[in-house]
């Protein structure tokens, strides 16, 4: 595939924070820590040099990827290097989306994987690590349940009140029919259904389903998926979480940092609680918060603890403290030797939220990387777009827009009534001096009169644009189907497609040409046609 590059702001996509960040803006500067360049990896590295969990971290992916290990040769050696103290972790971060979900989930790892060997090219004495979180505490299953396979929304209509990746997969045979049933015939779906089969019909939970799955993927990168749902990783963030519990000191921090964001100008994207833990078990994920006699109360749950028992319960079970999305990032933090996050434009926005809460605990804050977007097509779909005399930044205007640029370029007729407007206008300028000097209260009423006749005139403007678009019919409905193509229901690409369509045109090589062309520092929009 062919890469070129548009600025994210030209894309009409991203919000006014994430632009602002990638900017450079000296408003944001406060609200992280080291800028997203050379200079400030440099930096990062000497801040992570003392990360204290390295044996741990290696025996728990080990546990984890069990069998794995074996066909991953590449991420076995990874994992071994966590060990040292010359290897960083670059990491992104997502819900267990049943097939990956929209095309952003590999996006992210993507980002993380290219990021990873720029860093190896720049600093050649260190080793750098991809990193997949799997959220594998979250709840909200109906956000993961479903995925859009060529047009089609193939949902896992079952019941899930705890953490998602707990989830039993033994009644997802169905929903794999129906995702693979869309491949068609061809070697490349073969293959890709033996991997979702293998993935999803022989593990025994969600959280063993994606990361089998994802590994058949990135294996090759050497990528590191963790699942971070562990008692003995809980305990090493077991302080931090009596703290939050009791004192709501991270409540507090995030909560002054949003009001200094929002006089700034800029939105903020989550709200702190005064307790940001939920309390986790097989049954239920549920919020734990104080109530007015000082007792710690689980919601919906009729379970009650006083301050000792509570006290006792963290550090008996920490495993069932779970933290909620502005206690996840510092979490990942404490337990990985790491530099980066990778996250989209709405992750980034709610990391700023976070700086104050970092520094408090004393925890170093990572360079924040927004993950590469992109749009996806083919050589047949770009020539349709270059015969009608577009481009690919300005395929990113509305339909209306491109119809109306596409007409007015196109035609053989002025469309605008400029020119006779402004002999109007000169006409209505003596027709009012006239009426001044008969009567001066008459100026308002030839006002007016100008007024209608603009709206007139505007309107006669929009028949005439109306009319000659009757006569480029064909071309307005290329627009139209070019469009809903590459923005589906007018939302990005890669924010409902899910990756299977475009891995069974390119096969194998479809990662491999995403991993040539992202370019995680470069901060653009990414075309692949």
């Amino acid at each position: 595939m062919k890469a070129t590059y548009i600025d994210y702001n030209d894309t009409n996509s991203f919000s006014k924070t994430l632009i602002a960040y990638l900017n450079h803006n000296e408003q944001l500067a406060p609200f992280y820590g080291n800028k997203p360049d050379i200079a400030g990896f440099k930096d990062q590295i000497g801040k992570k040099k003392g990360f204290a969990h390295r044996e741990l971290l290696t025996k728990i992916l080990t546990d984890q990827y069990g069998d794995l290990l074996s066909s991953s040769p590449e991420v076995a050696q990874n994992i071994i290097r966590l060990k040292d103290g010359n290897t960083y972790t670059v990491t992104t971060g997502h819900q267990l989306n049943i097939f990956t979900g929209p095309l952003y989930f590999i996006f992210k790892i993507v980002t993380a994987i290219k990021l990873a060997q720029d860093l190896k090219k720049e600093f050649p004495d260190h080793e750098f690590v991809p990193v997949y979180w799997m959220a594998t505490e979250d709840h909200d299953f109906e956000e993961i349940n479903h995925t859009k396979a060529f047009g089609k929304k193939i949902l896992w209509d079952v019941e899930s009140l705890s953490a998602t990746g707990r989830l039993d997969t033994s009644s997802i045979a169905d929903t794999v029919k129906q995702y693979c049933n869309t491949f068609g015939l061809s070697d490349n779906a073969t293959e890709l259904t033996e991997l979702v089969e293998e993935a999803y019909l022989k593990g025994s939970s969600l959280a063993d389903a994606t990361r089998t799955f994802v590994n058949s993927l990135f294996k090759q990168y050497g990528l590191i998926i963790i699942d971070a749902d562990r008692k003995e990783l809980k305990k090493i963030f077991a302080p931090i979480m009596e703290d939050d519990i009791l004192k709501e000191k991270s409540y507090k921090a995030i909560e002054k940092t949003s009001e200094q964001l929002k006089e700034k100008g800029f939105a903020t994207q989550v709200h702190s609680r005064e307790i940001n833990f939920f309390y986790l078990t097989e049954e239920y994920r549920e919020r734990i918060v104080r109530t007015e006699d000082g007792k710690f109360e689980i919601l919906h749950q009729g379970v009650y603890f006083t301050e000792e028992e509570i006290k006792k319960e963290i550090h008996a079970h920490p495993e069932r403290f779970s933290p909620n999305v502005v206690m996840r990032p510092m979490y990942e933090e404490l337990i990985l030797p790491n530099l980066a996050y990778i996250g989209g434009g709405a992750e980034i926005v709610y990391w700023l939220q976070l700086k104050a809460n970092f520094d408090q605990y004393k925890v170093p804050f990572p360079i924040l990387i927004p993950r590469n977007s992109a749009l996806i097509t083919d050589d047949q779909m770009a020539g349709k777009i270059f015969r009608l005399d577009f481009t690919f930044k300005s395929i990113f205007k509305p339909s209306e827009t491109l119809k109306k640029d596409y007409v007015k370029r196109i035609t053989k007729h002025r469309l605008n009534l400029q020119d006779e407007w402004m002999e109007f206008n000169a006409i209505f300028g003596k027709i009012k001096l006239r009426a001044h000097k008969i009567d001066p209260s008459l100026g308002p009423s030839t006002d007016a009169v100008k007024a209608r006749l603009k709206k007139a005139v505007n309107n006669l403007e929009k028949k005439l644009l109306k009319a000659e678009k009757r006569n480029h019919q064909d071309a307005l409905i290329q627009i139209d189907r070019i469009k809903e193509k590459l923005f589906p229901g007018g939302a990005l690409q890669e924010r409902t497609d899910n990756f299977a369509e475009l891995y069974l045109k390119h096969g194998k090589e479809f990662i491999p040409d995403l991993v040539k062309s992202f370019n995680p520092l470069d901060f653009k929009f990414t075309i692949l046609y």
